[in-house]
């Protein structure tokens, strides 16, 4: 049986540092879909345990009122991997995200543990989630591996940074060198069936960037896109959701063509567009879209 909330709606996903309390305190008034509680590249060597303790109580006493709670854990390279899971899993965290994930067994070591810890705390076996990041060739060239590794998995992330340090290049803001693995991450989620998130966008100074990007990523089929500011919330909410306009035709669509299915005519027209039974999942995705964003 599918988690209920292995599909909900995660068109933002806000990073936010787990050393610092007071970042971590509200973030729900910002409304994002999903926040993100870094315990790895936002936290201090030495600054670890104090960070995992400031998680913990995050997760079992502040309500975060709807938002998901998503952690990144550190590296499976790294000492911290273990007990960063011990501690989501006891406070009770949405989902686990795995950093620099490059196949279907970091996936599976992660789980092993995960489970363990859900045994451990008298969690329900399987109300942890995992997404995982892919942040080198490696990983991305293996993103389907990834996709199909676990029925805990609700997806996979882009991290951009990492990605073109891997490939001998750099964030050049025009997209280029981000664009096959972009696509590449695309393809194999929806083979797959599970959900897919584009990387940061870091300069906070050049929002109409920002949009141009996210507009670019909704296009080449992203479910949402990974944010470092509140201020990216609002741009990413506005592009990822369906105009009422688009609603209001994919409702027509939808209604036509459950009608003239019975009616066995397989083309006609909406809104002087052609339209056939090749639109219907596509209209139906809009509603779902509407409905888990309010609109309907």
């Amino acid at each position: 049986m599918m988690h209920p909330n292995k599909k909900r709606l995660r068109r933002s996903m806000m990073f936010l540092n787990c050393q610092k309390p007071s970042l971590i305190k509200d973030p729900y008034i910002y409304k994002p879909d999903s926040i993100m509680l870094d315990l790895e590249d936002a936290v201090a060597e030495n600054q670890k345990d104090s960070a995992r303790y400031s998680l913990y109580h995050a997760l079992k006493e502040i309500d975060y009122r709807g938002v998901e709670r998503v952690v990144r854990i550190n590296g499976l390279d790294t000492p911290h991997w273990k007990e960063d899971i011990r501690v989501c899993v006891a406070g009770g965290a949405d989902v686990i995200r795995i950093a620099k994930t490059e196949s279907a067994r970091d996936v599976h070591t992660v789980e092993e543990a995960v489970l363990a810890a859900e045994k451990e705390f008298g969690r329900p076996e399987g109300s942890t989630l995992l997404m995982a990041a892919l942040e080198s060739c490696r990983g991305v060239l293996r993103a389907l591996e990834v996709c199909e590794s676990s029925p805990r998995l609700i997806g996979i992330a882009l991290s951009g940074g990492d990605y073109t340090k891997d490939l001998q290049t750099s964030i050049s803001g025009t997209g280029v060198e981000l664009m096959g693995a972009r696509q590449q991450i695309v393809m194999a989620a929806r083979a797959a069936g599970v959900q897919c998130w584009d990387t940061v966008f870091t300069n906070l100074d050049d929002m109409e960037g920002f949009r141009k990007e996210t507009q670019m990523i909704k296009i080449m089929g992203f479910d949402g896109k990974s944010l470092v500011n509140p201020r990216q919330i609002r741009v990413v909410h506005e592009i990822f959701t369906p105009t009422e306009k688009e609603i209001i035709f994919a409702e027509k669509v939808v209604r036509e063509i459950d009608e003239k299915k019975a009616m066995g005519i397989g083309v006609f027209t909406v809104d002087g567009k052609m339209i056939d039974i090749a639109f219907y999942d596509g209209a139906k995705r809009t509603l779902d879209l509407a409905k888990a964003a309010g609109l309907r």
